[in-house]
């Protein structure tokens, strides 16, 4: 015989799948009458979980927000995706306080998973490594982040202070087109009205944020992603390297790391690369895997680096000895 408490947290479960629930649907399911129904209603708004009410032809019930989230129904796999997503989130940092969340949620998680599945998480959280880190995350304050994220889909500007990389402090209005993470760090791309032109902005260098009236479009077929790619990879430094490669530039970009370069249709079909770079003694490496053609253009320094690349290469292969060269 199923107690009503039981019923009652599978009414909870129905209602937290979205939507409105009819009375009679509702009924159905959890295979009582409609009264029912509506005193195990009564039981979740007892315990502050917010039931709202529908009325009309298509009327019925359904979950509306509250001041405090209401108990959460969880299968196994659910739970399981759960837990695996606040570790993935807590460990890789990018936001701040994430770990300390995560790692509480996932507790909580923890606590009320059957004792032998809980076991199971145990063995996971405990053996579970991770390698998307390639560098040590810059996390972004959550409340601007949340913002940066409110304003982009309601398509509203934005009033706020920047720190460049220099340290430069400037007021800054922009109309946010989308929030990209890549390698650790938080971007936002879009308009910035003050310039007239799209630029790109690490988020933890952002300060006090405010929503402002108004609305915006953004332009078709823009591609937060692309564009914070093209910004990193076009960020004035010290070495501005151009290339010749032999491919269509959507062939030539698969060839490098990430945002690392800018690739443009060339000639006879060969594309033009920009890469910029701090220091050189890693480009001839990463220029050696490329396996096919390609031709240095600037700067005459790489030509330099190359060439050192290229005499321990040879000195490498001249100590094979023979049995091995064959």
């Amino acid at each position: 015989m199923v107690r009503p408490t039981a019923r009652v947290l599978a009414l909870l479960e129905l209602l937290q799948d979205g939507g409105t629930h009819t009375v009679a649907s509702l009924a159905a399911r959890l295979e009582v009458d409609e009264r029912t129904v509506r005193r195990y209603v009564e039981h979740l708004l007892d315990l502050d979980v917010p039931v709202r009410s529908v009325r009309g032809r298509y009327g019925g019930y359904r979950l509306a927000p509250g001041r405090r989230m209401p108990p959460l129904m969880l299968t196994e796999e659910e739970a399981l995706a759960s837990v695996l997503g606040l570790l993935v989130v807590g460990r890789i940092g990018l936001v701040t306080g994430s770990d300390k969340a995560a790692e509480s949620a996932v507790a909580k998680i923890r606590r009320v998973l059957p004792r032998p599945y809980a076991d199971r998480i145990d063995a996971l959280m405990d053996t579970l490594n991770l390698t998307l880190r390639d560098r040590e995350p810059v996390p972004a304050d959550s409340e601007v982040l949340l913002l940066l994220a409110q304003a982009t889909r309601q398509r509203r500007p934005v009033a706020m202070g920047y720190r460049s990389g220099a340290g430069q402090d400037s007021a800054r209005t922009i109309r946010p087109y989308g929030l990209v993470a890549h390698r650790g760090r938080w971007f936002v791309t879009g308009a910035d009205l003050g310039s007239g032109e799209i630029r790109t902005f690490r988020v933890d260098r952002v300060s006090l944020p405010k929503l402002l009236e108004g609305t915006f479009e953004i332009p078709p077929g823009f591609d937060p992603a692309a564009q914070v790619l093209e910004g990193i990879a076009s960020t004035p430094r010290r070495f501005d390297v151009r290339l010749r490669v032999q491919g269509s530039p959507q062939e030539v970009l698969e060839l490098f790391p990430q945002g690392l370069v800018v690739a443009e249709a060339g000639e006879d079909g060969w594309s033009r690369v920009r890469l910029t770079a701090e220091r050189l003694d890693w480009v001839p490496a990463v220029l050696a895997r490329l396996g096919r053609p390609f031709e240095v253009h600037a700067p005459k320094e790489l030509g330099e680096e190359l060439r050192d690349l290229a005499g321990l290469l040879l000195d490498a292969a001249s100590t094979l000895s023979p049995g091995a060269r064959a």
